[in-house]
């Protein structure tokens, strides 16, 4: 899968993760789907190394669900880390 197919799954999964979330988060829209990329390249990357699945299918269920873990998991560890520097 090239580039571009993670560039939209992650900028999808980043606003499913920004819906998932409840409250208001840290960042706007804009900010959650950046992270969604990041999220989906990280849960890419996790997925491949960890449990050995193949990214190759933009439509697997794999490759969704570890977008979509992958952009959850640096949007709580992004507000973790913005939410310090305010308090």
């Amino acid at each position: 899968m090239g580039f571009l197919a993670f560039l939209l799954i992650g900028l999808i999964a980043g606003a499913i993760a920004k819906a998932i979330l409840p409250g208001k988060g840290p960042g706007g829209w804009l900010a959650a789907l950046v992270i969604g990329v990041i999220g989906a390249l990280l849960g890419g990357w996790l997925g491949s190394v960890i449990f050995g699945v193949d990214l190759g299918g933009f439509f697997s269920i794999e490759t969704w669900l570890l977008a979509i873990g992958g952009s959850l998991l640096v949007l709580v560890i992004y507000g973790a880390i913005t939410g310090r520097r305010r308090a």
